[in-house]
This record gives structure tokens, C-alpha cells and sequence, in this order.
């Protein structure tokens, strides 16, 4: 009798152990098969790179039936774009947006390709992903740092602001406060002016501006615009000094653990939503100067060709060494 009771208990064991090996195999699938993607922003969830962002998560979602779920973290929620571009490297973060200034703090000649006067148009900035060049770069930053560069976007002309003082010409901005990315070329560009330049992290530049820390800044219109600047800035001068290119970056170890059915997936959003937004971009740029002008703010258009020359006689030979000979002329020309 013992020994018919241990049988049956063997058996009702052995039927519990595939029940709970069964339902621990679909668990553990079901987890393999969900990606969860953080993508970090700097910009405001109104700006058109925030905005793509969104889009290729929809597009990813539901062309992958759930299984891949981009978050995107905007406003710089998930600390300043220094620490987001770190995180990324370090694979804490898989993917944020970022200029090519910023990422040169962790490649140096990446910096040339957010040179001021280098872009003719958002056309010609286009050509550069198809480049060796770009193809080198990428290489490097992969190889040093663990992370690749994806896609290069449109993020438009910049131009500058002030809070008090109407400027018009390069004598103006002697002594001025500006305000500039944590990037050695635009403290250049700015210095070539005479200002004063003071690096300000994006998250606290409205802070900085409405507190009178600086004078003015510079951005393109549609940052202008989404971050609200023409709150505590009165004046808009169109400078058109630097055409930003802004770069998807993903973590190279988590983008080589996607399948390469996922992957595909994830290079054709990430298409799309780049000509969605370099589309928009352009679109905003348009409108923008009379929609700032009714915010409040005063527009003077310079004559450019004095801003240029001051910078492009002196900024180029500065960082030669940087970027290597002949860099800055040979994106020029392209």
C-alpha cells in the first residue's frame, strides 16, 4: 500500500513538474521576447525631435507586435546630455539624440561636422552619413566608446538671441554673455565675435536666461520656440551662424543583441522618422520668424558676411589639429 501511494505521488509530481516547467518556459519567453528601449531627450515633448522620437516608438511597437518598447524620457529627465551620452556608452541608456559638439568630448573630430559656416542647406548636411568619413568616425566611437552614431538629423539653423541689448554686428556682441553648449567650437565662434562665452547646459538655459546669468544665446527657431526663450529674450538676430546636425546614438552592444528581422524594423522607423522631422523642421523654420515676432520679440536680419568672415578666419585653423588637415574644406566641398 506504501508502495502504491509513493507511485502515485511520483506521478502526480512528475505531472506538476512539466505543468510548472511549462508555465515557467512561457514566463521566461515571454520575457525574452519583450525589449524595453529608454531613449533620452534634452528637448521639450513639443520639439520635432522629441515628436520623431514618439513616432519611431509607435512605428516599432506595432510593427514588431509589442515585443520592442521604445520609452523616450524628454526635457532631460534622465540627467544633462553629457550624462545621457555617458550612459549610452556605458549601456545604463540605449539610445539619446545629441550633437556632434557634445560627442566630441568622447571623439574629438567629431566636432568639424557641427562647424558654424561648414553647411550650405539641410541638403548638403544630408550628404555627409554616405561619407568614409562618417563611416571612420563611426568606427572609432564604436571601438573607443561602445556606441554608434545612426542616423544624422536635420536640426536647424541657428540664431541668436539677446535679452536687452539690439545687436546688429560683431562690435555689438563684444563683452555680451553668451550663452553655449559645453563645446569648445562654439566657445570659439562665439570669442571670434567678442563675446564673453558662457557654458550653459541645455536644461538650465531658461533659468540662466530669465535670471540674467547671460545676456543671450543661441539656438535654432524651433528650440527657440518649443523651450518658450522668447519669454526672456527680446530681441532674434538672424545669424543663421551654424546648420546642426543632430545624431541618433544607440549603445553598439544592445543594437548587435536585436534580431536581424527586429533590426531592420528598427532602421526603417528610424528612417521614417528622420525625414518626418527634418521634413517638419524645415516646415517650422519657415513660419517661426512671424510667429516669434508676434511672441513679442524684435527680429533684425545683419548682413551675415561680417559674422562669417570673423569666424571662418580663425576658428578652422584653430582646431586643424583636431579634425586633420584639410577636414573642414574637403565637408565644404561635398
Amino acid at each position: 500500500m506504501n508502495s502504491m501511494i509513493r507511485r502515485k505521488f511520483i506521478a502526480r509530481a512528475a505531472v506538476l513538474g512539466v505543468v510548472l516547467g511549462a508555465g515557467l518556459s512561457a514566463s521566461s519567453l515571454l520575457c525574452a521576447q519583450t525589449t524595453t528601449i529608454r531613449w533620452g531627450e534634452s528637448q521639450a515633448a513639443s520639439h520635432p525631435q522629441v515628436m520623431m522620437a514618439e513616432r519611431i516608438a509607435k512605428e516599432v511597437k506595432e510593427k514588431t507586435g509589442g515585443r520592442i518598447d521604445i520609452q523616450v524620457f524628454p526635457n532631460s529627465q534622465l540627467g544633462s546630455n553629457k550624462d545621457m551620452v555617458e550612459m549610452v556608452s556605458s549601456g545604463a541608456l540605449q539610445m539619446t539624440t545629441e550633437g556632434a559638439g557634445a560627442l566630441a568630448a568622447f571623439l574629438p573630430q567629431l566636432s568639424v561636422i557641427e562647424a558654424p559656416y561648414l553647411w550650405r542647406d539641410a541638403a548638403h548636411m544630408a550628404k555627409l552619413s554616405a561619407t568614409p568619413f562618417f563611416a571612420k568616425l563611426n568606427e572609432d566611437l564604436v571601438a573607443k566608446r561602445g556606441m554608434r552614431m545612426l542616423n544624422v538629423t536635420y536640426y536647424g539653423k541657428r540664431h541668436l538671441t539677446t535679452g536687452n541689448k539690439a545687436v546688429r554686428t560683431p562690435a555689438d556682441m563684444v563683452g555680451l554673455k553668451l550663452r553655449v553648449p559645453p563645446v569648445d567650437v562654439f566657445r570659439a565662434m562665439a570669442e571670434a565675435w567678442g563675446a564673453r562665452a558662457t557654458p550653459i547646459t541645455f536644461g538650465e538655459l531658461y533659468l540662466a536666461l530669465s535670471q540674467g546669468v547671460v545676456d543671450g544665446q543661441e539656438n535654432p527657431l524651433p528650440t527657440i520656440q518649443s523651450a518658450k526663450l522668447y519669454e526672456v529674450q527680446k530681441y532674434l538676430i538672424l545669424t543663421e551662424h551654424v546648420l546642426t546636425p543632430r545624431l541618433v546614438v544607440v549603445n553598439e552592444a544592445f543594437l548587435k543583441s536585436l534580431s536581424p528581422a527586429d533590426r531592420t524594423i528598427f532602421h526603417a522607423a528610424l528612417a521614417a522618422g528622420e525625414a518626418w522631422q527634418n521634413k517638419e523642421l524645415l516646415s517650422q523654420e519657415a513660419s517661426l520668424v512671424s510667429t516669434l515676432k508676434s511672441q513679442g520679440m524684435t527680429v533684425i536680419e545683419p548682413d551675415l558676411a561680417q559674422w562669417r568672415k570673423l569666424v571662418l578666419d580663425t576658428v578652422p585653423k584653430k582646431f586643424e589639429d583636431k579634425w586633420g588637415k584639410g577636414t573642414f574644406e574637403a565637408l565644404l566641398a561635398l
